[in-house]
């Protein structure tokens, strides 16, 4: 979440006269994240969030996010569900961008997850894997690991400026990635975002999950080892192993993990980090001047990517198998 998009009083309110959520109360923008606006809006009828997609998110991918977290909602997922107009429409405009209203969603996420907390957050990721099961939709993952390649060329300069070597380092990693990249594990709908700013939790136990906008279909254990990378490293960059194993151990609890997801925990560690590397290295350095927003450190990802590489088994340390 952040805020590039202004929104003027008028241009709200004539947003909102296409809607049954009565006039607004109060509007003010969210500064977490780094990929579109966010804004946090009260109306007569209750609390929502307001969200301008920016470009990044490309158009055509709306309706998949949207029907996506309408789908989880309805059945029984703890999740915002989007707000249709009165004409039943989904995606709106204000600005000349793409828009649109979801349901304000209750809870707290945690700034230093504790081990029962990475537990909730594991089982929170089975159930919304098993939530979305039946979801009729497809979308490729296009920061996956096909991509990463493309993604690289013209940052190594930027990559040498974080620490000189890390260019050569990042390519031999790539080339790592793309030989051992399983590509026979169960696929179905991944949240791929699943950070814990993006978890949300009431009295100690998972409540919600927010911010579908890199949702797709890839293999359910890579959306796992996204997790482990988010959840279960120490400031320091150490790797917790406790943590992974309650993160682990609350996942299996839901949907037990196949052996050969189990076996390619490693290397989907090792790209799930490098994903992130390398998003957080291009954002570093084209944030635009003047937006509301906090640009994600790279080289937190690059000491993430240093573990993998030093020590490829430490995240099987975390399973039970």
């Amino acid at each position: 979440m952040a805020v590039y998009t202004d929104i003027t009083d008028d241009e709200l309110s004539a947003l909102l006269a296409d809607y049954d959520l009565g006039a607004a109360v109060s509007f003010k923008g969210i500064a977490e994240g780094v990929s579109n606006s966010n804004f946090l809006l009260e109306t007569e009828t209750g609390r929502y969030i307001l969200t301008v997609y920016e470009s990044r998110t490309n158009p055509d991918d709306l309706p998949y996010f949207l029907e996506l977290m309408r789908w989880l909602a309805r059945h029984d997922y703890p999740s915002a569900e989007p707000m249709a107009d009165r004409q039943g429409e989904l995606i709106k405009q204000v600005r000349g961008k793409p828009c649109a209203i979801t349901g304000f969603l209750n809870g707290l996420s945690v700034r230093r997850p504790t081990a029962a907390h990475c537990r909730e957050a594991g089982g929170g990721l089975a159930g919304l894997h098993l939530a979305a099961g039946g979801f009729p939709m497809t979308r490729a993952n296009d920061l996956g690991q096909p991509a990463w390649a493309g993604m690289f060329a013209g940052l190594e300069p930027a990559a040498e400026g974080l620490k000189p070597g890390l260019s050569a380092t990042i390519a031999a990693d790539l080339e790592m990635l793309a030989r051992r990249w399983p590509g026979d594990l169960p696929t179905g709908v991944c949240h791929a975002d699943f950070f814990p700013d993006n978890v949300f939790f009431t009295a100690g136990r998972f409540s919600g999950a927010i911010d579908f906008y890199f949702a797709c279909t890839d293999a359910l254990a890579y959306d796992v080892a996204v997790a482990l990378n988010a959840w279960c490293f120490e400031p320091d960059g150490s790797f917790n192993i406790t943590c992974a194993r309650a993160l682990l151990a609350g996942y299996e609890a839901v949907r037990p993990l196949g052996d050969a997801e189990r076996a390619a925990l490693p290397v989907l560690a090792h790209g799930a980090a490098m994903r992130f590397f390398l998003t957080r290295l291009y954002d570093w350095g084209a944030t635009p001047a003047g937006a509301l927003v906090r640009p994600k450190d790279p080289l937190e990802y690059e000491r993430k990517l240093a573990v993998h590489r030093s020590s490829p088994d430490l995240v099987l340390f975390g399973t039970a198998g």
